[in-house]
């Protein structure tokens, strides 16, 4: 029964094709903008890494000056690390991995004659980071615990760059020079860029580029690479690279790996004894609570997804309503002209329940092809804003979930819109439409 009301309906859109185009437009369009929305949306407020999100966590404490404080005030506290409080959280060795990073950025020498120098763009992070962020390697490995403890000049590349600067091979024990040293290449990423990247949203792209390449944390620090990113200095700072150092100045960010989220209760435990020695040495004299920030949460902290792509979102939804009320009119339109087809199948002996059932598979029939039409229309829309940066393209990319989501976004659309004027094609009155042919 259900094939023979489909093929009924496929039939009825070419039965009155200008009018059933105008529909199918209006859904689709309808869809389009809020499926396009929505995607983005989807893509923003995702979880960047949903098996471990709740045992990495990022740690606030607050070294700002005691002149300043408003205990009662807003927290302007800076969310990074000075240099001095992230070795010592290195040193200490709490949780099952810790990992320190910072953005730099250097020129880049390649051995090819033929290549110039390139502005390389990337972090200073320990080896745990690779563990800790899932990070894939195409060749090679990341760097040993001794590299890391001596800050050797050992580095990975991503792949997009190891490509460019060694062609399709493995270039493992190649070298570049960086900093004014020669840097060995130990591994290869695999094309890597979580949306958003979690790991550097102060002073970064929540959804930019690709890091070019990788270093040891130590390494960076020995070659005295400035930060790139952001910097916050409230105090005196002492002349030279040492002097920065051992400053209260913020530029660095630190995430914790628990075994479970069950470890979150200790390592709140350790902040606060860590502050409080601390204070005892004349630092850290604001008593702001510590806090910790498990993923999600670091990007709520963040704003990842701002009130403007809430609002965006509504409104485009907002206008898949109006989109309806315009379907449910021309709906209205097309069933009342087959009123007399109503009527004399309803003397045949069709029942009403017969009757709903039809004109209910034929909107649902011009949902599909108003799914299909809004699919194309959302994955151009999509294309066009992703073509406007990079950070746009990011967030620009339909799952499986959203291609799933457009099609039935759209057939519940259609029959939402369908069931006032199905409902009233159901009403008419088998003798008098006999009466009046």
């Amino acid at each position: 029964m259900f094939s023979y009301c489909f093929m009924l309906g496929v039939r009825s859109l070419r039965r009155n094709p200008g009018l059933t185009a105008l529909m199918v437009l209006t859904l689709a369009v309808g869809v389009a903008a809020s499926v396009s929305t929505l995607t983005i949306l989807h893509v923003m407020s995702g979880n960047p890494i949903p098996h471990k999100s709740e045992r990495l966590f990022v740690p606030k404490i607050d070294n700002g000056t005691i002149e300043d404080f408003n205990p009662q005030g807003e927290d302007d506290s800076d969310p990074q690390l000075s240099y001095i409080d992230a070795t010592n959280f290195l040193r200490d060795g709490h949780g099952e991995r810790r990992t320190v990073l910072y953005g730099v950025s250097a020129p880049l020498e390649p051995e090819r004659k033929d290549l110039s120098v390139l502005a390389a763009k990337g972090l200073a992070v320990t080896r745990d980071f690779f563990a800790m962020m899932d990070v894939p390697m195409r060749y090679g490995q990341a760097w040993s615990e001794a590299d890391d403890r001596a800050g050797a000049d050992v580095l990975v590349l991503s792949a997009a760059l190891a490509e460019k600067l060694f062609g399709a091979v493995d270039p493992v024990g190649k070298r570049v020079r960086l900093m004014d040293a020669q840097f060995q290449v130990v591994g290869v990423l695999k094309p890597w860029l979580p949306a958003p990247k979690f790991y550097k949203l102060i002073g970064g792209a929540g959804f930019g580029e690709e890091d070019d390449i990788l270093l040891p944390f130590a390494s960076a620090v020995r070659h005295k690479a400035s930060p790139q990113g952001s910097l916050s200095c409230r105090q005196r700072v002492e002349p030279g690279w040492q002097g920065f150092l051992d400053s209260e100045c913020t530029w660095l960010q630190f995430f914790f790996e628990t075994k479970t989220a069950a470890g979150r209760a200790p390592l709140q435990d350790y902040l606060d004894n860590y502050t409080a020695a601390q204070r005892k040495l004349g630092r850290l004299q604001r008593k702001r609570p510590n806090q910790l920030f498990d993923v999600m949460q670091w990007l709520e902290f963040n704003k990842v997804v701002g009130n403007d792509s809430r609002l965006a979102t509504w409104l485009a939804f907002g206008f898949l309503l109006l989109c309806l009320v315009n379907t449910v009119g021309l709906l209205l339109a097309k069933f009342s002209v087959r009123a007399s087809e109503v009527g004399i199948r309803r003397a045949l002996g069709a029942s009403r329940k017969e009757i709903f059932r039809q004109f209910l598979t034929e909107t649902a029939v011009i949902g599909l092809a108003g799914g299909v039409l809004g699919l194309g229309l959302a994955l151009g829309a999509l294309a066009l804003i992703g073509m406007q940066s990079q950070e746009l393209r990011a967030v620009t990319r339909m799952d499986w979930q959203m291609l799933g989501l457009t099609f039935l976004m759209s057939l519940g659309a259609a029959m939402l819109a369908g069931l006032l004027p199905t409902w009233r094609a159901c009403q008419v009155t088998p003798a008098l439409q006999l009466k009046s042919q």
